[in-house]
């Protein structure tokens, strides 16, 4: 497979090239290691397409997930405490999981908490493979990087999409490049606030 478009938001892939050139080259190796012509085995059931051969969204995922983890590429998990006051939640976001709680409990809020989780994180780089549905997409962009951002887990986001050439020969409903960045253009130039590196990929 190969990167056949790219969109840098907030400089996120100038940041890569400054701070993470090894990083980056990983990611590149990666994507150009992915025969997509091994994973079209997903037999067709739609009206006007059945039987044809669809790229398989969950075995590309394996792939990827194969060859990012033998590059020390991990799953990261976020957790946090929730709240509803806007105060509040500025003051607890930065802070670690336990601090959270202590703060919480020192003015007697309510223990709400939930968690994120992310793909691949590596040196403080975080990254999402998403050839499923669509959704995930904006809450990948909007939610997750945003949070382990925050968190100062991350100091970027990656997202590594198909693109609409890819997703044509895809059954319905996995995202594509053009319409996500489409998205994050339209809520404006620093909205995500978060650096991001968003990758459409094709055979």
């Amino acid at each position: 497979m190969k990167v056949a478009q790219k969109y840098s938001h907030l400089n996120g892939e100038e940041y890569l090239i400054v701070h993470h050139q090894k990083e980056y080259e990983e990611i590149i190796g990666v994507i150009s290691q992915i025969d997509a012509d091994a994973h079209k085995t997903k037999v067709s059931d739609e009206k006007g397409r059945k039987g044809d051969l669809l790229y398989s969204p969950s075995t590309l995922n394996a792939d990827f997930k194969r060859k990012l983890q033998d590059l020390g590429w991990a799953e990261r998990r976020r957790d946090f405490y929730v709240s509803t006051d806007f105060e509040i939640v500025n003051k607890i976001e930065p802070l670690d999981f336990k601090a959270q709680k202590a703060f919480l409990e020192e003015i007697g809020h309510p223990l709400h908490s939930s968690y994120n989780q992310t793909d691949f994180i590596k040196n403080k780089i975080g990254i999402e493979v998403q050839f499923g549905k669509y959704f995930a997409v904006t809450y990948d962009l909007f939610v997750k990087h945003l949070s382990f951002y925050s968190g100062q887990i991350i100091n970027l986001g990656i997202e590594i999409l198909p693109t609409k050439a890819m997703q044509q020969s895809m059954s319905s409903g996995p995202p594509w490049f053009e319409k996500e960045i489409h998205n994050v253009m339209r809520h404006g130039r620093t909205n995500p606030p978060v650096p991001l590196l968003i990758l459409g990929v094709e055979p």
